[in-house]
């Protein structure tokens, strides 16, 4: 059995390989439609197919693409046609883990050094496997086979499926990154960029919108806007218990919030190498609340030195690449920069996205966020702004932040309309369950 694209034991264990094992649960739903060359063959396969044989040879056939072929996969199946091919583009990537490589490694790879190699590889995987599994497969090559130099030719780029993680990649390079190859980089993260503003920005609009009219209180509300909750607290005094009811003497309702300033937000980003993802993601946040008048928006980036990209905003892609992603991280010197910049305390709401590996002087550090608490200021730490599950993150800080009443999360993009409205709101915030 190959180790290398499926590390359990056997067919007991689901796969643990999570490209594989998507793309070959994705490849055996459209095999109905391929031609008869591309089913597998195997002893039970030779006599004609019933429904009964059916399910057992697409059994066989899944595993064959998963344990990655040779005699210790156990399944004794061929492949043919389509699903050969397919198996040649996975055993590039991902090897056929033998052993037989170069100091007793496992060999891992076979696309070779050549850029028409990997080119030709590229066409491969995108013709037979759908974009979600693409962007894995082009993720696990760049980490695996160290292909990033290739990125920096516009060849290259213009054959590989875009996401925020390529995009991430790309970021990384910009520095080394010939002039020749820059103007099809900014096209692949301005395609990105275009996707994920479809995508959030209308409910980030529509959700914050709504938050910043219910912050708005008025005290002659109409009738549809009465907030009945603070409504009854406020008149509690004035119950009749002769008529079980209260007669609510003053009226609080939702304002609506007028297109002069009401609220400032401050995001403030870690760019160090880890958090890639978390850039990309709040760049476009940034710039769609940027676009809002009622709320005033200021973005930060940060490594050892702090970086005011507010001016850029209007275009996230001049964000992105206005980021450097990697170095060292120093939190408290960003968080002093911020509180310089805030004028109206009780109307900000401050954004820190990072994992809170701190490089700076951490009782400083802490210091000035029960400072901007205490001034008034809505504080919010994101470990991660990114769809990738539980992300790494120092504890003690964490730990050190929730003490001083400011948890620290990770926050996926689709939550994080639903957070900025809490925040600007004042109540608590939609903490999700920890993974």
């Amino acid at each position: 059995m190959n180790p290398a694209r499926h590390p359990s034991k056997g067919p007991a264990s689901a796969p643990a390989l999570v490209p594989v094992n998507a793309l070959t649960a994705t490849s055996f739903t459209a095999s109905s439609s391929a031609p008869a060359s591309s089913a597998s063959s195997s002893p039970a396969s030779s006599a004609p197919a019933s429904s009964t044989t059916a399910p057992a040879d697409e059994r066989l056939r899944r595993w064959r693409l998963v344990l990655g072929g040779e005699a210790a996969d156990g399944t004794g199946c061929t492949l043919n046609g389509q699903d050969a091919a397919m198996d040649g583009a996975l055993t590039a990537l991902y090897g056929r883990g033998d052993g037989k490589g170069q100091a007793g490694k496992d060999r891992s790879a076979g696309l070779g050094a050549s850029a028409p190699s990997v080119a030709r590889w590229l066409g491969d995987i995108r013709t037979y496997f759908p974009s979600s599994v693409v962007q894995v497969m082009q993720r696990d090559a760049i980490d695996r086979l160290g292909l990033s130099t290739l990125l920096l030719e516009p060849e290259m780029l213009e054959a590989v499926e875009a996401d925020v993680h390529l995009v991430g990649t790309l970021l990384s390079l910009n520095k080394a990154m010939p002039e020749t190859t820059k103007e099809t980089a900014r096209a692949v993260v301005r395609k990105v960029v275009e996707d994920l503003e479809k995508r959030l920005a209308t409910r980030t609009r529509a959700t914050l919108t709504g938050a910043l009219d219910r912050s708005a209180r008025i005290s002659r509300p109409r009738h549809h806007d009465i907030d009945w909750n603070r409504t009854i607290s406020a008149n509690l005094k004035h119950y009749l218990p002769e008529y079980r009811t209260i007669v609510p003497e003053r009226l609080i309702g939702y304002g609506r919030a007028s297109r002069s300033v009401k609220k400032e937000v401050v995001l403030c980003i870690d760019q160090s190498g880890s958090m890639a993802a978390s850039v990309v993601y709040a760049s476009v946040f940034g710039a769609v609340l940027a676009s809002m008048r009622s709320i005033d928006t200021r973005l930060v980036v940060f490594d050892t030195a702090v970086v005011d990209l507010t001016d850029q905003l209007d275009d996230p892609v001049d964000v992105l690449f206005g980021t450097q992603l990697g170095g060292g991280t120093d939190i408290n010197r960003a968080l002093a920069y911020c509180q310089s910049q805030i004028t109206r305390p009780a109307e900000t709401v401050m954004v820190l996205i990072s994992d809170l590996y701190e490089g700076g002087i951490r009782n400083e550090m802490l210091k000035r966020v029960a400072a901007m608490k205490a001034s008034g200021v809505q504080f919010v730490t994101l470990l991660a702004l990114s769809d990738e599950g539980a992300p790494a993150y120092d504890r003690e800080h964490a730990a050190a932040l929730a003490a001083l009443g400011a948890p620290a999360f990770a926050c996926t993009p689709d939550l994080f309309p639903e957070v900025m409205a809490a925040a600007i709101e004042k109540r608590p915030l939609p903490i999700p369950d920890p993974v």
